[in-house]
């Protein structure tokens, strides 16, 4: 099937998850995990074809380290999905209720989305996190995954597949993209009549093409130029820990830092204790004028860098006058993602935390949290950066959409 048709039978099997009671999406959920970590060496099979040809196109480290699966990431993949069976039923959630002046009785109640469509690179286990907030939320979903995870992705839509057709479900329920041409892709982001919701999951130039192209709605997620201001007012022993976290625990992921902004007070020998930080994790460094000063082993920094997503162990750094600078700066480059200041100034912490427009913004604290485990969400569907119906982690309840129930008693206009 092309994507056109599989959106046409995900669109068919969203009617029967609409009225699908919660007690079977949960088993079903739990069936799915176990099943995952029970077929855990067939699923490191398949991401091993899909890593050896990843690796003979010369794919970077850091995007191997995205597409990479083994028992561990597995595990954690089953852990995500029983997590999202604790949370609540997103659905049926009486979000207001009265008599209207006719007399007659409103409800305002949280519905399934219908189909949604999710386009992303590499990462496989963006699958099963995605396969399991849909159904959780009672919404079919086809995926469009990166061609260098096909296999791996693949492997685990079947075993979601064989679980629902178990269940006397719509295996149509899930869908995923069979290698799909840019012509078929672009046909399906304006597929309107079968596709209620798109989302993009990966870096800018994808979710732009998204954006610009489709005409289904979309969510604009992921793209994360996030930024570490060091105020003057900063406890170094903070300062660090938080700068090293940000950007070297997973520099693959949309919360990594991209660029470290530092006050001009800051002390040379503070500034350089960072930066020989960095440079011993392997970080290299694009500096501004005064950084290159400091550090003869930086690369100079132009206009474009200030708003790369590398997405690597690469990092900007630049030295600003004041916290208003750093808040421009970030206006200027930013992605409305994840901030951060580091300071003990209460009154410099309260105005970044008001004027910069970002998704999350931080006081002491690693932008690395932006992640819908660590908000209590569960699985994450990816991390909106935009202001319409959902911002920041994507759990359940963004995946939903709401309808008024109304009851009269013969009542007419």
């Amino acid at each position: 099937m092309n994507l056109i048709e599989q959106a046409k039978a995900a669109k068919k099997a969203s009617v029967q998850l609409r009225t699908l009671d919660i007690s079977i999406r949960n088993r079903m959920l739990e069936e799915f995990a176990d099943a995952l970590e029970t077929n855990a060496e067939t699923i490191i099979e398949a991401n091993g074809n899909d890593m050896r040809e990843a690796e003979q196109r010369g794919m970077g480290t850091a995007m191997l380290d995205r597409l990479k699966l083994d028992e561990k990431r597995i595990k954690g993949m089953a852990d995500g999905i029983r997590d999202v069976v604790k949370l609540d039923d997103p659905l049926h959630i009486v979000l207001e209720e009265k008599t209207i002046a006719s007399g007659i009785r409103l409800k305002k109640v949280t519905v399934p989305m219908g189909v949604i469509g999710i386009i992303f690179e590499s990462r496989p286990n963006v699958t099963a996190d995605c396969i399991a907030l849909c159904f959780k939320a009672g919404s079919a979903c086809v995926l469009k995954g990166g061609k260098e995870s096909y296999a791996s992705c693949r492997a685990i839509t079947d075993i979601f597949k064989a679980i629902a057709e178990e269940n006397g479900i719509s295996p149509d329920c899930v869908m995923l993209g069979e290698r799909p041409s840019h012509e078929e892709t672009a046909a399906f982001m304006s597929c309107r009549e079968y596709v209620d919701l798109l989302i993009p999951r990966g870096g800018k130039n994808l979710i732009r093409s998204v954006v610009d192209n489709a005409k289904v709605p979309v969510i604009e997620t992921g793209a994360g130029v996030c930024h570490t201001f060091i105020d003057a007012a900063a406890d170094m022993a903070k300062a660090l820990p938080i700068v090293i976290n940000a950007k070297c625990s997973r520099p693959s992921v949309c919360n990594a830092m991209e660029t470290l902004l530092v006050h001009e007070k800051i002390k040379d020998e503070d500034l350089i204790t960072i930066l020989n930080t960095l440079h011993e994790k392997g970080v290299k460094i694009v500096g501004d004028e005064a950084v290159c000063r400091l550090d003869s082993s930086a690369a100079a920094a132009d206009e474009a860098s200030w708003s790369t997503e590398y997405n690597d162990m690469i990092l900007n750094v630049r030295v600003v006058k004041d916290v208003q600078e750093a808040i421009a700066h970030i206006e200027t480059y930013g992605t409305h993602h994840s901030d951060c200041i580091v300071t003990e100034d209460e009154n410099n912490a309260s105005l970044f935390l008001d004027q910069v427009d970002s998704a999350c913004v931080y006081h002491n604290a690693s932008t690395r949290f932006t992640d819908g485990f660590e908000f209590g969400l569960g699985a994450e569907i990816g991390i909106s950066t935009q202001k319409l119906h959902a911002r920041g982690p994507m759990g359940l309840r963004e995946l939903t959409s709401y309808a008024y129930r109304l009851t009269g008693n013969g009542e007419i206009r």
